[in-house]
């Protein structure tokens, strides 16, 4: 019989959690962006391959959580068709940009369904990223806003890629306030990372520890347990791991299993 599913979701951001939570999504702020969200995913020249795939994929709450806007620079980890590259290219538009990162190999299927969906208008704003994991930005740029890591990370576990450069990449890639999102299905306890070619998923305390050996700490983080959800055989929650600031460097780490939590790059 297989394990349970469960999903969970690790987000980093910059600055002390509830201050990063609060200041890059001010309560006020949130509850327009949620209806702005519903409006992008309403938008009618969205394939309806998409619209299937958002059923199963549910992205409102990850938009809401993200909080992905106008302006950002964002680097796409995984991107493979693009699906969650083209929701980031619409919700950072018009003067935002996406990096949309797949290695060289990727599968033909994946390669064909991307190459189709950046020519259309809504991928504008969307740079193909062709970068191994392990040295995923390109050269000279920095500086992100948010980088997304959805349901990919447990692959580069059976793949020739160096998890622990690749995670010093991403923290380096983040500037002052931005924040890394990872999602991914969990393993049960002691699994590790055993089970990622077979059952595609990591154990969540693997990933936490690999992430936080890049300089990644984590925090709870006020108002993201609303994003968790229970269920017979899976739940899902969003964690953060950030690099604050020097002045926040003392901070105790505050985290629960069950909770939606964010962490602190420091």
């Amino acid at each position: 019989m297989s394990a349970p599913r469960t999903r969970f979701q690790i987000a980093a951001a910059m600055i002390a959690a509830t201050a990063c939570f609060v200041a890059f999504v001010p309560a006020g702020a949130r509850a327009q962006a949620a209806a702005d969200y519903a409006a992008l995913l309403a938008a009618p020249d969205r394939s309806d391959a998409d619209r299937q795939a958002d059923q199963r994929r549910d992205p409102t709450p990850f938009l809401a959580f993200a909080g992905p806007h106008p302006g950002m620079k964002v680097l796409d980890m995984g991107a493979g068709g693009g699906y969650s590259s083209e929701l980031m290219a619409r919700a950072v538009a018009p003067n935002g940009v996406v990096f949309a990162q797949n290695p060289s190999d990727l599968a033909d299927r994946a390669k064909a369904t991307f190459e189709a969906r950046i020519a259309t208008p809504a991928m504008k704003n969307v740079i193909a990223d062709i970068a191994p994991f392990d040295n995923p930005a390109p050269a000279g740029m920095q500086d992100f806003d948010l980088i997304t890591f959805l349901f990919y990370y447990h692959d580069t576990t059976y793949m020739t890629v160096d998890r622990a450069q690749m995670n010093r990449k991403l923290f380096a890639a983040l500037k002052p306030g931005g924040y890394l999102v990872i999602a991914d299905h969990s393993a049960l306890p002691g699994q590790g990372v055993t089970v990622g070619h077979t059952l595609h998923r990591i154990e969540e305390s693997t990933l936490r520890q690999e992430v936080e050996a890049a300089g990644f700490k984590n925090r709870r983080a006020v108002g993201a347990a609303a994003y968790c959800r229970g269920g017979r055989t899976h739940r899902r929650t969003r964690t953060c791991l950030t690099r604050p600031h020097p002045e926040v460097l003392g901070a105790k780490r505050r985290a629960s299993k069950d909770d939606a939590t964010r962490a602190l790059r420091m």
